[in-house]
């Protein structure tokens, strides 16, 4: 069965996106109306991550783009464009800027789930990407090519049967991030426990001076961790370029569907389990590290050049990546940022005289038979998760277009 279409116009009550506050960075504060830009817009997933807030008084100037609960997000230019999702009621009240559209529909013909749930099926990716690189030399969408997108159009009924059926996937995905955000606070507030506030296991009968506990090893980032290490591959290779967008501010896991695969390779090179660290304002005070769990054994890959690389040479990946969690690693890199206001950077050497006190091996293994559990856990429910998009995203097309039948 195949459905009727009817273009975007005739069932949205708006179309429209907003606007960058004058003053740019310097109007966002801490608390406020949250604006939303594209950076915040993923495929079936709104992210949290850098969200940023405007006073009253911008709010009221950029009333006509407001954002209301279940409007369907959409970004319209730039390396994002086409990403769709539905706004999170969490957020609101909100504004969203000129890079991000709101489609607002009318409910009694087309349900936003179902909406949000077309746009990011492979065939309407593909026609808003095509199109998106059409007539510039940057990608975009315009009101014009939204308002001229063919939907299909089965009764409300059915739409609806359609979406639950996707939320069941979209349901199982979230409780698995659930679960990984609970096992990686987990294990940063072990190391924190054990190495930051030094109540390790039997700490009682240790004694402690200038910081260093008796049997542990005074040391300095470089005599455990390798800073940037050299990563030979093969000049011409095809492997996977890993950009800025991808990392998370709050958890290990990264967004592949940001991930490219490229023959030119940047320097910036990495290996499984390396941690990747942003250098460079506002990513890492937002929060910006990773964790290359995602690459196979010898495989090797690239990023962007705005990433420190972190390596364990003498204590373990997972120590590494809790330690560039912690708030004085991250405190030490934040001082050292040099350059113009909008892009400073960390600099190296800033590594050279912090501390980080070895522990015995003793400790350290029993530090890694704890948490790796926990990373192990996580490793699987985001391959788990990506199972299941998959299994979602070709069931999809086939109920979006009347195949398949619910």
């Amino acid at each position: 069965m195949s459905w009727q279409s009817e273009p975007l116009s005739a069932l949205t009550l708006k179309i429209g996106s907003g606007s960058t506050p004058r003053g740019g960075d310097s109007v966002y504060i801490s608390e406020g109306t949250t604006l939303i830009r594209s950076q915040n817009v993923y495929n079936n997933e709104f992210s949290t991550d850098g969200l940023v807030y405007i006073d009253e008084k911008t709010a009221e100037k950029m009333k006509g783009v407001s954002v209301e609960k279940e409007d369907v997000l959409v970004n319209i230019t730039g390396d994002s464009v086409a990403r769709c999702c539905l706004v999170h009621d969490a957020v609101l009240p909100a504004r969203v800027n000129q890079h991000v559209a709101i489609l607002r529909t009318n409910p009694k013909k087309l349900l936003p789930h179902f909406l949000a749930f077309y746009m990011v099926s492979p065939f309407m990716q593909a026609k808003m990407l095509s199109w998106a690189g059409t007539g510039g030399t940057r990608k975009a969408l315009t009101k014009g090519m939204l308002e001229g997108f063919e939907i299909p159009l089965p009764p409300v009924d059915v739409q609806d049967k359609i979406v639950q059926k996707i939320r069941t996937y979209n349901d199982l995905i979230e409780n698995n991030r659930r679960r990984i955000q609970l096992l990686e606070e987990s294990a940063r507030l072990l190391y924190q426990e054990w190495f930051v506030h030094l109540r390790f296991p039997g700490h009682e009968q240790v004694k402690i001076a200038d910081g260093v506990p008796e049997g542990w090893e005074p040391t300095l980032v470089p005599d455990v961790i390798h800073v940037n290490p050299r990563t030979p591959v093969e000049k011409g290779k095809e492997i996977w370029y890993v950009p800025m967008s991808s990392l998370s501010e709050t958890s290990m896991t990264a967004n592949t569907a940001d991930f490219e695969r490229r023959t030119k390779h940047t320097n910036v090179k990495f290996k499984k389990n390396d941690v990747l660290l942003a250098r460079i304002t506002p990513c890492l005070e937002n929060g910006k590290t990773g964790y290359a769990y995602f690459l196979a054994e010898d495989e090797v890959a690239c990023g962007s050049t705005e990433f420190i690389v972190l390596r364990g040479k003498r204590v373990p990946s997972e120590f590494v990546y809790c330690l560039a969690r912690s708030y004085p690693f991250r405190e030490n890199a934040i001082k050292s940022m040099t350059g113009s206001s909008g892009r400073q950077r960390v600099q190296n050497s800033c590594f050279d005289k912090y501390a980080v006190p070895l522990p015995p091996n003793s400790i350290l293994d029993e530090f890694v038979e704890v948490v790796q559990n926990n990373f192990d856990q996580i490793r699987n429910l985001m391959a788990q998760n990506a199972r299941l998009a998959k299994a979602r995203d070709l069931l999809l097309p086939k109920l979006m277009s009347g195949e398949l039948t619910v």
